[in-house]
């Protein structure tokens, strides 16, 4: 469609519900930017965290969007956007906000542009931040409603596993996967941790070493399937995976958005890799184009949203462990305070 193409850029910090942890780092708040493209009176919105552990900050993907706004092509299409913008969480953000105007200048949802069936509720991990054993017990009974549990590790072998013990003492019933978030250092560090794992019935195991320690991996043999988080950021690096992990974590804000986020799952796919989905911590909005993605992923792990003291409404509904993003979100039929 012709027409001059507009963008707006707003951020903001997001409070927690509560204090969460995990290895190296504790968060009380989430900083997101949120980019808003506009043609012709027709607004498409974005939200992106970035990503902390690169340096990829909301203050510089905001930044790069400012930047970018007054010679904005108006034919910018979310291919070109690809060659124009590094992945990241300014590229996601605009990404997602070209996806969303396409969206509602077609008058089709966003899975149909995508090429997807109709979308369906997605069974997804609701995440415990590492604590006290004890208090991750707690916190894992008093999500009853969760069929699917992922649990932060922080590399203190000892303490980690009694986290899981606890966990699945409170919740024998549920699907478990534990992230390590690079807390361990090789394979003699985390032997004692992988029995325990296997005693706990604990189905994935993601990125137990740091990133660029990945041959750390080699000749392990592993008995539980291994994800790979901050060691693939994008298309390419999904290439260096195979041997070494089982399992690709996707998330929008590393690989610059859904665009990237589709193309890395079918290519997973011809490379024997199962696909998980996931996010960084953020609004209703930001989980809305992993539950499109989601929708060709063996694992979903989109519960951001949940962690937020306030989700502005319409929000994803977390009903019987699954996640639901309704159409008013994002899309042709989302429900917008004002036009951009």
């Amino acid at each position: 469609m012709a027409g001059p193409l507009s963008l707006r850029i707003a951020t903001d910090d997001l409070l927690l519900k509560a204090p969460f942890r995990i290895s190296g780092h504790v968060f009380t708040s989430t900083p997101i930017v949120v980019a808003t493209v506009s043609r012709g009176g027709v607004p498409g919105r974005g939200e992106a965290s970035g990503v902390y552990y690169t340096g990829d900050t909301v203050e510089k993907a905001a930044a790069t969007l400012d930047a970018l706004a007054p010679s904005l092509d108006p034919g910018l299409t979310r291919d070109g956007l690809r060659t124009l913008l590094p992945p990241g969480g300014a590229r996601n953000a605009l990404d997602c906000a070209l996806w969303e105007l396409e969206s509602r200048e077609a008058g089709k949802p966003v899975w149909a542009l995508a090429g997807l069936a109709p979308p369906r509720p997605l069974l997804t991990t609701i995440t415990l931040g590492a604590d006290d054993p004890a208090v991750m017990g707690q916190a894992a009974a008093g999500v009853g409603f969760a069929r699917a549990l992922k649990l932060k590790l922080t590399g203190d072998c000892d303490v980690d596993m009694a986290r899981v013990k606890a966990v699945r003492a409170a919740r024998p019933d549920v699907w478990i996967g534990v992230d390590a978030n690079q807390g361990y250092s090789g394979g003699d560090h985390i032997a004692p941790l992988i029995s325990v794992l296997m005693d706990c019935a604990v189905s994935l195991l993601e990125q137990p070493f740091k990133r660029g320690n990945e041959a750390a991996l080699d000749g392990l043999r592993l008995p539980l399937p291994v994800a790979a988080d901050e060691s693939c950021l994008d298309l390419v690096e999904l290439e260096t995976l195979p041997g070494r992990f089982d399992v690709v974590n996707i998330k929008l804000d590393k690989c610059g958005g859904l665009t990237e986020g589709l193309m890395i799952a079918r290519r997973a796919e011809t490379l024997g890799l199962k696909v998980m989905v996931g996010n960084m911590v953020g609004t209703s909005l930001s989980a809305a184009p992993g539950f499109v993605l989601g929708q060709l992923c063996d694992v979903v792990d989109l519960d951001g949203p949940f962690f937020i003291a306030r989700d502005p409404a319409p929000t994803v509904d977390y009903s019987g462990g699954d996640i639901w993003c309704p159409d008013e979100i994002w899309g042709p039929s989302a429900r917008l305070e004002e036009a951009a």
